[in-house]
């Protein structure tokens, strides 16, 4: 018989929502402070790796790996899995992209990627690195959704990936954001902190000064101390503008955008702003971006100001903006904001761990084999003994328990011999064994001595990343300067001579020097403003009218007549002034 419980529905929707919460947090939405993978980025090169799309192999079509991810890792909608693969295949997203994509895969402008069954993908030479090793039992394996396979919890990361390429991610109630930094610097700061374990922030940023965005630009120093003391903080980034000529008009070019701005967005912004008028002094706007680079071209007016047209970009479009820093991750099992050294000692650790049980591995490995070698050499040193046992033998396991009993071999060492091939009992295939068994004593030991000393482990981590620098490095492309972050009206307003006119009556007028001209007749310079027109003089000043005489002869006698002149603005007698 069914038993019924009364349960509060308070407390069902509290626990309720507090599993799915973590569900999000964990095993969706933040990266693992190891390898700095979210669970679906972390199954898809691991998709990859399976089924053998590597790097100098062919591209496969992206719904084969997506497919397979989905079917056997990550089992949720295709959509969310293909949106994840195309976003580590976007060099303008991630500083280092970790698949190699081939077709399609959208744009700096927004431009979405072809479907799945259009593009092709393969693991990028870096996201290789991502699972150098996976095969040596570096890491931990889960049971997949079904319990059918397995999947690793981590990957062995030779890339401080979490750090070289960033990440962001919503949970529920939290948010992460982290920076991409230059691999170099990376390295060189991990290295640092190697050397000198109680290495402080000041030293660390003399390798990493800031962050490296895939997209260049500038960066303010201002503020990137504090993200990284505390793990939160917000990052002042700009464009790259330079200033060329078009004739006699300046030309603002765009060579570098912010990090995550979309260019076809910021292009529409400043044609709004031309169009509303807040900026008057631009008359074109082109994008002339190709192939071999970002190019976005405003031609400015005659006579204007490119530093004021520029600081009034700045301030009310996308060519500069805030990257917030909120270094969030996964710190065993659980969300843990941290500085920038905390993210550097849990990669250092993992790494340790890494090479640890690689070291374990091969070691096993090499002692195994050379377990096995010193059965073969007993062999070759009495062969003739040994080829008549096992002519003497009725079947291969009586052969093998002789051997073992009559030389003291173990089992693996007997089966050795019985597999041996005749072509080893030539001198020349005697010393190669004893060259491969001395190097393999040689190689026991090295393992040994890392697993012993914590100093020759440190050395081995130091190596993989000097390794890793030495072939993926390369120049930082974001500008580290020192700019005002925020605009006076000052900035923002060009500097123009003016004239300012004070009247009889106290009052004050403002006006560009350009109003005023000479009046280049000879006379006095005046003001005009507005269209030319006739001025008087006032009343006062009109000059006194000048009286002529003249005479005519009319039939027989002559009379005088007056004639008055005035001026031709001034009002003649009987007319209208």
């Amino acid at each position: 018989m069914a038993q019924v419980l009364p349960v509060e529905i308070t407390e069902e929707l509290k626990q309720s929502f507090i599993n799915y919460a973590m569900s999000v947090i964990v095993d969706r939405a933040l990266p693992d402070v190891r390898d700095g993978l979210k669970p679906v980025q972390r199954r898809i090169l691991f998709g990859a790796y399976q089924e053998g799309v590597l790097p100098g192999r062919k591209h496969v079509k992206s719904a084969k790996i997506v497919g397979e991810v989905m079917g056997k890792y990550h089992p949720h909608g295709d959509a969310a899995i293909y949106d994840a693969l195309v976003r580590m295949a976007q060099p303008w997203n991630l500083r280092y992209p970790l698949i190699d994509g081939q077709g399609n895969f959208g744009s700096i402008d927004g431009d979405p990627p072809a479907a799945q069954r259009y593009t092709e993908a393969r693991l990028s030479p870096i996201g290789a690195e991502m699972l150098l090793d996976i095969d040596k039992d570096t890491v931990d394996f889960r049971p997949n959704y079904d319990g059918s396979l397995k999947e690793p919890e981590v990957l062995p990361a030779a890339i401080p990936n979490l750090l070289v390429n960033g990440s962001s991610g919503i949970a529920v109630g939290m948010a992460t954001s982290l920076p991409p930094h230059n691999l170099s610097e990376v390295v060189d700061a991990l290295v640092a902190m190697i050397e000198n374990p109680a290495i402080t922030l000041e030293e660390v940023m003399r390798h990493l000064p800031g962050p490296d965005f895939p997209t260049g630009g500038k960066l303010s120093k201002k503020g990137i101390k504090e993200a990284y003391a505390t793990g939160r903080g917000s990052l002042k980034v700009r464009a790259k503008v330079r200033v060329e000529e078009k004739g006699q008009r300046p030309v603002l070019v765009v060579t570098e955008i912010p990090y995550q701005v979309n260019k076809a967005s910021l292009i529409a912004q400043i044609a709004a702003l031309v169009k509303a008028k807040k900026i008057e002094d631009i008359v074109g706007l082109r994008d002339e971006s190709d192939r071999q680079g970002l190019r976005i071209a405003i031609e400015l007016k005659r006579g204007a100001n490119p530093q004021v047209v520029l600081n009034q970009l700045y301030k009310h479009t996308a060519l500069q903006t805030s990257f917030t820093v909120n270094l969030l991750a996964i710190v065993d099992g659980e969300p843990k904001v941290l500085s920038l050294l905390d993210l550097m000692r849990h990669y250092l650790d993992h790494r340790k761990e890494v090479v640890r049980r690689r070291s374990l591995f091969e070691l096993r490995k090499a002692e195994e084999r050379a377990h096995v070698l010193e059965g073969l050499l007993i062999a070759l040193d009495h062969i003739d003994e040994v080829i008549a046992l096992i002519r003497g033998s009725e079947d291969a396991p009586k052969a093998r328990i002789a051997l073992m009993e009559r030389f003291g071999l173990s089992e693996a060492q007997a089966q050795a011999i019985l597999d041996m091939r005749l072509q080893r009992l030539v001198a020349l295939e005697r010393e190669k064994l004893l060259e491969e068994y001395r190097g393999l004593m040689e190689e026991i030991a090295r393992l040994k001595a890392i697993l012993e000393d914590e100093a020759r482990l440190l050395a081995e981590v130091k190596a993989d990343l000097l390794r890793v620098k030495e072939k993926y490095g390369d120049a930082r492309r974001t500008l580290i300067t020192e700019f005002e972050e925020t605009f006076n009206p000052e900035d923002l307003i060009e500097d123009e001579p003016m004239v300012i006119t004070l009247t009889a009556q106290g009052f004050l007028k403002r006006l560009p020097l350009e109003s005023y001209r000479a009046q280049g007749r000879g006379g006095r310079a005046f003001w005009r403003a507005g269209p030319r027109r006739r001025t008087r003089p006032p009343r006062s000043s009109w000059p006194t009218p000048t009286t002529t005489s003249s005479s005519s002869r009319t039939g027989a006698g002559s009379t005088a007549s007056r004639s008055t002149s005035f001026p031709r603005w001034a009002a003649r007698p009987g007319g209208s002034t």
